[in-house]
């Protein structure tokens, strides 16, 4: 009864979180209620400073209209609705929690007592029904705008609802533990007994039922108004956190500044082009060999950590993951939108990646673990872009390129080379930058398999 709205901009901030509890997927009711929860609590938060915030103007309010010590008894009423209102925060939680409930009835029953209640202080009694008489029905309204930044529908709703019960049982008491005041009653009959419309209102023992229930009447519309206007706003930021959410699962192929281009085309991927891409290729040498040792925990285990490393390098140099090879992977770099830099960023990526690896060695070595070599082979040249696939649609990147590319990658073994790049794709590289790459050698006229022509290369044996 409880759950809270997701606020717009942090729904976004919470779909880039990942979707894995350790190694189980979070479907999509359990991403929904991690979501509640974590907007449950910065709602209640708010809902809190807001309450004090109110409070204390009230306070304020109090001592300026009413200087006088009998006012200490509503500072005294104040003080305790704000510290309800940290329990309520202490308490609170996704779906229904009957602590929270119950003091949020306790701030409704507080408030209707401080209102009902003659001050204990007052130096001047008044007769009990005299306490209907100044309003102060409306302070209700401040609990249910409160309630609005932290509470659902319904419980928004059962705000009214309980505020009616509540005030109406509150006015029946006092109606019938009341003692009429019949001199202060004969003295205003007299005065006003020749207008009996004006003695019905001024009559200081009435409790004036007909206005106790519009009050509550339009409270109660007030609440359900509100509480339907929440259930719509429900709806749009849920929609919009499962957007948030698709965004970032495309993260996870696409680089960040691809991402935001495509989410502001419409179907830009449905397009079939040819296009000049960079096509990166990595695995790990002797993969078989090494897997043979381990268990397939363990194997899998490397895997991961393998993936992980390569996909954040290629994230980093504003590439697009193409997809996992098993111990290797495809990266491609001007998908889907091509740039001057692509093939540049292509080289700085699989630098990057043998960096990474070395880092990786070092640690692996520490633990006494064997280290790992991987080869990675670069290519830039044509390529056809478009969706593939009937039912399940995938981005494809096909072409000679991505063949010529991948015959690369078997090429670091026969060098033997750890990087291997294409002449097409090291010549994109502007000049003035090539020395930034230095540790490269350049082989013409070297054959690959599965090309009639030979080609020129560029290689480099270790990490630079």
């Amino acid at each position: 009864m409880s759950d809270t709205a997701l606020h717009p901009t942090t729904a976004e901030a919470l779909a880039r979180q990942p979707d894995r509890l350790g190694d189980t997927e979070l479907s999509d009711n359990d991403y929904a209620l991690n979501s509640l929860k974590a907007h449950k609590q910065r709602g209640l938060e708010l809902a809190v400073r807001a309450r004090w915030i109110a409070m204390a103007a009230t306070a304020i309010f109090l001592l300026f209209v009413y200087p006088d010590w009998a006012v200490i008894y509503y500072l005294a009423i104040l003080g305790l609705m704000c510290l309800n209102g940290y329990f309520i925060q202490k308490v609170g939680r996704v779906g229904q929690s009957r602590q929270e409930l119950f003091l949020i009835f306790v701030d409704l029953a507080l408030l209707t007592f401080a209102i009902v209640c003659p001050n204990p202080f007052a130096t001047v009694e008044l007769p009990v029904a005299f306490q209907y008489r100044f309003d102060n029905f409306m302070y209700f309204y401040v609990i249910l705008a409160v309630g609005t930044l932290a509470y659902s529908w319904r419980t928004v709703v059962a705000i009214g609802t309980w505020t009616t019960g509540i005030w109406m049982f509150g006015l029946l008491l006092a109606w019938w533990f009341s003692t009429p005041d019949l001199a202060l009653q004969a003295v205003v009959y007299e005065a006003f007994k020749d207008a009996p419309r004006i003695l019905e209102i001024l009559d200081p023992n009435s409790f004036m039922f007909s206005f106790r229930i519009q009050e509550v009447m339009v409270f109660l519309l007030t609440a359900v108004t509100l509480g339907l206007s929440i259930r719509r706003f429900d709806v749009l930021l849920l929609s919009n956190a499962a957007l948030a959410r698709e965004r970032a699962n495309l993260s996870r192929y696409f680089s960040p500044n691809v991402v935001e281009q495509l989410s502001k085309n419409d179907d830009p991927l449905k397009q079939v082009k040819r296009q000049k891409v960079a096509i990166l290729f990595v695995d790990i040498v002797g993969f078989t060999q090494i897997s043979e040792t381990k268990s397939p925990y363990a194997v899998i285990t490397m895997l991961r950590e393998f993936h992980a490393r390569m996909e954040r390098e290629v994230f980093r140099h504003n590439g697009t993951l193409d997809k996992y090879l098993g111990d290797g992977l495809m990266a491609t770099f001007g998908t889907p939108i091509a740039g001057e830099h692509d093939a540049e960023h292509a080289v700085s990526c699989a630098c990057a990646m043998q960096a990474a690896m070395d880092h990786w060695n070092q640690e692996r070595t520490r633990r006494g673990e064997e280290p790992i070599e991987i080869g990675v082979g670069v290519h830039y040249g044509d390529t056809l872009l478009g969706d593939i696939g009937a039912n399940r649609l995938e981005f494809a990147v096909i072409g000679t390129a991505v063949n010529v590319a991948s015959r690369l990658e078997g090429l670091t073994r026969v060098l033997p080379a750890r990087i291997v790049v294409s002449k097409d794709a090291f010549d994109q590289i502007p000049a003035g930058t090539r020395d930034l790459y230095e540790g490269f050698q350049r082989k013409d006229d070297q054959t690959v398999r599965g090309i009639r022509e030979p080609i020129s290369i560029y290689y480099r044996t270790s990490s630079g």
